[in-house]
């Protein structure tokens, strides 16, 4: 129905309809009841009623939208959590470690104290570029089947993107948590909070503050967004955290963390990872069967290397990329059925020094 068309009262009962329409926590309920209430005394004047009601409206769908009382079950078997990291991350077998015994804790707490909510460790994952820190952290919501939502730190220079604006600003609308939460709904996703040691220096401390209260135990069963101005309970939710180092994070959220440091990768390592992990997944993107690209085992330290040293796999994803991107090329265009890069034609297909 066109809004248009309603009269304020049925736009009211629509309001309340659509609150009706989920279960709310009994606070926020008191809370939209009594916005209708008011709204309800300023019917009479049309002029100013429709811009109030519209305000209500975008009030009423972020809160109906919100997973207040929604979880996902979680994926609590160790055989198949183990599987699926190996399957996506060569070696880091202390990292996969403390995730498995997370898991653990977690199977056995809700095994034998099901009615008991557990705090969960919040991980920080500490390394170079590219050594597969925001990898680690998707792959934990899918060994525990969660939802993720990632929050990019890069940059950031207002705190009011992590809480929220107040609704008493025209263009106001929830920070960048409880948006996130909107779309996974659920309340117990992964929450990765992506490169907190990057966050512009003007900011640094006031967004310091955001996070002391994100990651306590103790506060974010009450989270407050300054949008929806009733507190979230997020303490069953999993944060992950991720920097290249912690200098410039604030020692009450250092005090919070569990930091893990992701090593870098060696030549060897970076061989293995290449040839078992990056190549079968990028031919795959490209089209090609694994008959029609062959990279000899002779020449693989170019292809891991051929610009100087790299700590991560970044550079060694790009490189065989656009290697299997130009063998598709060559593929389609007919001048080959099959490639083999070797030391003979190597630094045709890949930059070098």
């Amino acid at each position: 129905m066109d809004e248009q068309s309603l009269t304020p009262e049925s736009a009211i009962d629509r309001l309340v309809k659509k609150k009706d329409s989920v279960k709310l926590p009994d606070g926020l309920n008191d809370k939209l009841d009594e916005l209708f209430s008011q709204l309800r005394i300023n019917a009479r004047a049309e002029d100013t009623f429709w811009q109030f009601y519209q305000s209500i409206n975008k009030y009423v769908e972020w809160c109906i939208s919100l997973p207040w009382f929604t979880e996902s079950k979680d994926i609590l078997d160790l055989d198949y959590a183990r599987e699926k990291l190996n399957e996506g991350h060569y070696g880091l077998d202390m990292v996969k470690d403390r995730i498995l015994e997370y898991i653990s804790v977690l199977a056995l707490q809700k095994h034998r104290n099901p009615d008991q909510k557990l705090r969960a460790p919040i991980l920080l994952f500490v390394g170079l570029v590219g050594t597969g820190k925001t990898t680690m952290a998707k792959s934990i919501s899918n060994v525990m089947g969660r939802e993720l939502i990632r929050i990019p730190f890069g940059g950031l220079g207002d705190p009011l993107y992590l809480r929220g604006q107040s609704r008493l600003h025209p263009e106001a609308e929830p920070g960048a948590i409880i948006r996130g939460l909107s779309v996974a709904k659920t309340r117990n996703p992964v929450i990765l909070l992506d490169e907190i040691d990057r966050v512009a220096d003007d900011a640094l401390n006031t967004i310091m503050g955001v996070l002391v209260e994100l990651l306590d135990p103790e506060q974010n069963d009450r989270f407050s967004d300054h949008y929806i101005d009733y507190p979230f309970d997020l303490s069953q939710s999993l944060f992950v955290a991720t920097c290249n180092n912690t200098t410039r994070i604030a020692t009450a959220v250092m005090d919070r963390l569990e930091p893990i440091q992701m090593p870098s990768y060696n030549d060897e390592e970076k061989i293995g990872i290449g040839r078992d992990y990056l190549l079968p997944r990028a031919l795959i993107d490209s089209g090609l069967s694994k008959e029609e690209l062959i990279i000899s085992p002779d020449v693989w330290l170019n292809v891991v290397r051929p610009l100087g040293f790299d700590a991560g796999v970044r550079t060694l994803k790009r490189n065989i990329e656009a290697l299997c991107r130009k063998a598709a090329m060559m593929i389609l265009s007919g001048k080959a059925k099959q490639i083999v890069v070797d030391s003979t034609n190597v630094k045709t297909y890949m930059p070098q020094w």
